[in-house]
């Protein structure tokens, strides 16, 4: 089965600042989530990446710039993996937010959240679990059935597109932490999804090298049973 890589961009200058950046344009990583996207590449050496798939926000492109160019690969901009539109809240202070009515909805029914001249949490989890299910089966056609790929993205972004693959509903994905640069891995096979990894900021990434198989007549498609009894998956 394919490995979808959700990797949440660097550190940016709103983060520091303590502000919902949204989708302000001209937002960059700061200092630090440069240094987190170069890191990116040590991470990966020695994983083949098939693809890069990136929101168009500038600092999602620039987090993936050092790996892309180290691959030869070229991002795509995939516009349904966007930051929340946060509508009349895009810039604000999250000081400032969180005294607001609609924070309490955000927090503990965010299904219900919908913000002012924005979007609702809800429909944003539905365009981008439908973006990354498009492009795995894309890149498994085009890759085969083993390829890895990466999608860079946002924390609320991924958190909603995890809770999708962990069968959680979404006024359950507050209960997930995605840290900046941090990578999730979810593969899907043709019944249901599987989460290997969730806010890995460190971990060794060596797992993710499909093992060498013998040319077979017909290729058997990804089991979609899970591994009972404590075995492993080699």
């Amino acid at each position: 089965m394919t490995a979808l890589i959700l990797l949440r961009h660097g550190r940016s200058s709103a983060n520091v600042a303590g502000v919902l950046a949204g989708r302000t344009p001209g937002v960059e990583l700061d200092d630090v989530g440069r240094g987190q996207a170069q890191r990116v590449v040590e991470r990966f050496a020695g994983v083949p990446v098939a693809g890069i798939v990136c929101s168009p926000m500038l600092r999602c492109e620039q987090t993936v710039a050092p790996i892309a160019a180290d691959r030869g690969l070229e991002p795509v901009t995939e516009a349904e993996l966007a930051e929340v539109d946060y509508g009349a809240w895009t810039g604000g202070a999250l000081s400032k937010l969180s005294k607001e009515p609609l924070w309490k909805v955000v927090q503990a029914h965010p299904s219900a959240a919908i913000f002012p001249e924005g979007e609702g949490l809800a429909a944003m989890q539905h365009r981008a679990v439908a973006a990354v299910r498009r492009h795995d089966a894309r890149i498994a056609a085009e890759h085969g059935p083993h390829a890895v790929w990466i999608a860079c993205t946002h924390g609320d972004v991924i958190k909603a597109v995890l809770a999708d693959a962990l069968g959680t509903h979404l006024d359950n994905f507050q209960r997930i932490m995605i840290d900046t640069c941090s990578i999730s891995i979810v593969h899907y096979t043709q019944t249901r999804p599987f989460v290997s990894r969730m806010n890995d900021i460190g971990g060794d990434l060596s797992g993710l090298v499909p093992p060498k198989r013998k040319r077979r007549r017909s290729a058997k498609p990804a089991s979609s049973d899970a591994v009972v009894g404590g075995a492993t998956n080699a």
